[in-house]
């Protein structure tokens, strides 16, 4: 690892959507990723589970894509990467830890802020080297209430001839 990947923890990067996540928002996440809880779609189901009304599905906050005004990478993501090119390496996902807060609501403006908190040389089971980047992201509303943390691993594995 060189100096000026190891100075790349502590990099920030944040996000705050343009608008309330609304509720047309809510009801599409909730039908594309199957999940037919009618708390995500009746008043009355969600207060009848002790909400004041209709909530999101947990990781739509999560999906930075639909508020972060990002152009669409390569690949044709639209959402928080850290844009960080190592060549010789392959990325892959590590994977996410979620800790859901608050349910979030359609009248809720979300911020993500990403903080890449470290970055740690390993290497597979059979030796090939990688290195492992470590971000969280916490969620909160327009009131500064917390909603959500994520974190996420990405590993760049050496790419061997």
């Amino acid at each position: 690892m060189t100096d000026e990947i190891r100075a790349l923890i502590g990099r920030e990067a944040t996000y705050t959507a343009p608008e309330p996540l609304g509720r047309a928002a809510i009801r599409y996440f909730a039908l594309a990723v199957g999940d037919d809880n009618p708390v995500y779609t009746d008043d009355a189901a969600a207060r009848a589970a002790g909400h004041d009304g209709v909530v999101a599905p947990p990781t739509l906050i999560c999906e930075t894509n639909q508020y972060a005004g990002l152009p669409r990478d390569a690949d044709g993501y639209a959402g928080h990467t850290w844009g960080i090119d190592l060549p010789g390496t392959r990325q892959v996902r590590g994977g996410n830890a979620y800790e859901f807060h608050r349910a979030v609501r359609p009248d809720d403006v979300v911020t993500a802020v990403w903080r890449l908190v470290d970055i740690a040389e390993r290497a597979t089971g059979a030796g090939q080297p990688m290195l492992v980047f470590t971000s969280r992201a916490t969620y909160t509303n327009q009131d500064g209430d917390l909603l959500a943390t994520n974190e996420e691993t990405i590993i760049y594995l050496a790419v061997t001839p």
